[in-house]
C-alpha cells in the first residue's frame, strides 16, 4: 500500500510536537509524488481517466451487458427484463 501523510492529532501538546517536526523538516506535510512512490506519471495520468475512457469506447449494449452482469453477481438473481 501507498504511504500516506500522518493525520495531524487532536490532542493539542501532540499538534504542536507535530507542528515542531513539520516545522524542523523532520515530517512532511505533504502527500507524496508519484515519482516519490515508484510510479510513473504518466501510467498515473492515463489511470486518472480510464473509466471514462474505457466507458466512451463501449457500445450501450456491452456496457448494460456489463452492469447486468454485475448485478447479478452482487445480488446472486437475475432481474426480469420488461
Amino acid at each position: 500500500m501507498t504511504e500516506r501523510t500522518p493525520k495531524r492529532p487532536r490532542d493539542p501538546n501532540q499538534l504542536a510536537r507535530f507542528i515542531v517536526d513539520v516545522a524542523t523538516g523532520e515530517v512532511e506535510d505533504r502527500p507524496p509524488t508519484p515519482e516519490e512512490q515508484g510510479k510513473d506519471p504518466a501510467a498515473v495520468a492515463l489511470g486518472a481517466k480510464g473509466g471514462k475512457a474505457r466507458a466512451a469506447a463501449l457500445s450501450t449494449e456491452k456496457r448494460r451487458q456489463i452492469s447486468r452482469d454485475a448485478a447479478i453477481a452482487r445480488w446472486g438473481s437475475e432481474k426480469k427484463e420488461d
